[in-house]
């Protein structure tokens, strides 16, 4: 039997690259994908190609959107400030619709290559408030991906993996770790710089750092001081 075949959404930063790893404990043929969408910085993109090499990825895609042409948040719009001390309600480094276009785009890859699967390293645990990261969220866009594909219409239903969705961050990184994941490949920061050093005080670097310290293991991560 040929192996089965999975897409995997990947950002270059630790949660996604820890799914990746998953993804292919679990046996499967892994095609990566990855969205220049007009955030602040490449080196995130860079660092997804880096991961994606390493963890063994069949075919990894790098697909252009223009999000910044919508802005609506400080990933995309350079007239709002990233918040380098925590915010109370769903922060302004939200992406409007992000994880929808993301998986729809991921959804059509899916069916051209006969994948059953998607893995999107979504976290309603550690994470920072997303409306598109929690569980019903999920839920409601597997329920859309089958209605609204040929392959769910002909019996091939397809399932949206979230192996992450209810760990905290210091779990993930044990269980990455324990999976061979090199996170000093990874870059979660939202402001890094082009060498892809974090700037150890935004939400993300924040989530991270403590993620590190809580599992009881050196941060690998460069930060900019």
């Amino acid at each position: 039997m040929s192996q089965k075949k999975a897409v995997v959404l990947v950002s270059g930063g630790l949660d996604s690259t820890t799914v990746l790893a998953i993804a292919r404990s679990q046996g499967y043929a892994c095609y990566t994908i990855s969205f220049d969408y007009g955030q602040r910085h490449r080196s995130e993109l860079l660092a997804a190609e880096r991961t994606a090499t390493s963890l063994g990825s069949v075919e990894h895609k790098v697909i252009k959107l223009d999000l910044r042409s919508i802005g609506g948040s400080a990933l995309t719009d350079d007239a709002i400030s990233v918040p380098e001390e925590e915010t109370s309600g769903i922060p302004v480094t939200y992406v409007p619709a992000r994880n929808t276009v993301f998986l729809s785009i991921a959804l059509g890859w899916a069916e051209v290559l006969g994948a059953d699967d998607i893995f999107i390293g979504v976290n309603a645990v550690d994470f920072s408030g997303y409306p598109d990261c929690r569980p019903d969220y999920i839920a409601a866009y597997e329920v859309m991906a089958n209605l609204a594909t040929r392959a769910g219409a002909e019996g091939n239903r397809l399932k949206i993996r979230t192996p992450l969705i209810d760990l905290s961050k210091a779990d993930i990184i044990k269980q990455g770790l324990a999976l061979g994941v090199d996170y000093s490949l990874t870059v979660s920061c939202y402001q890094a710089n082009d060498r892809g050093e974090a700037c150890g005080k935004c939400d993300s670097c924040r989530l991270r750092s403590a993620g590190f310290a809580q599992a009881g293991v050196a941060d690998p991560t460069l930060y900019r001081s």
